[in-house]
């Protein structure tokens, strides 16, 4: 019998797909400082702060180059809004359980969310 071997540790590996076991809720260093502030980045954007986004991106497009100086307030609106979120500890919490919910369904199937939307979208 073969052994195989591999540069990551057991945990990261196995699985039903091999892409690692699908319930460890523990977090990688890049998955907790990267992914899951990103999710909570495109999350406050669609979700918390439409209208501050909004309004700094129709300043934008009509500011055209200008727009560093004449759009600073709204975009400190902005970024007052989602910094608002960035602290919030309840919806840390909340994305972070979207992204390991994410994970667990990814590592089962080995289709991304993405993957899944698109072959949703193609079979209707």
């Amino acid at each position: 019998m073969k052994e195989e071997h591999s540069v990551l540790p057991p945990k990261f590996g196995g699985g039903p797909q091999g892409l690692g076991d699908p319930d460890d809720r523990s977090l990688r260093k890049v998955e907790k400082d990267v992914l899951v502030p990103k999710l909570m980045r495109e999350r406050t954007k669609a979700e918390k702060c439409v209208d501050e986004v909004r309004d700094f991106h129709d300043c934008c497009l009509k500011a055209g180059l200008l727009h560093v100086v004449k759009c600073r307030g709204e975009n400190n609106r902005m970024k007052a809004c989602m910094e608002k979120w960035y602290y919030n500890q309840d919806f840390i919490k909340e994305c972070t359980e979207q992204y390991l919910d994410e994970r667990n369904e990814f590592r089962r199937t080995g289709l991304s969310k993405k993957q899944k939307d698109t072959k949703l979208k193609t079979s209707m």
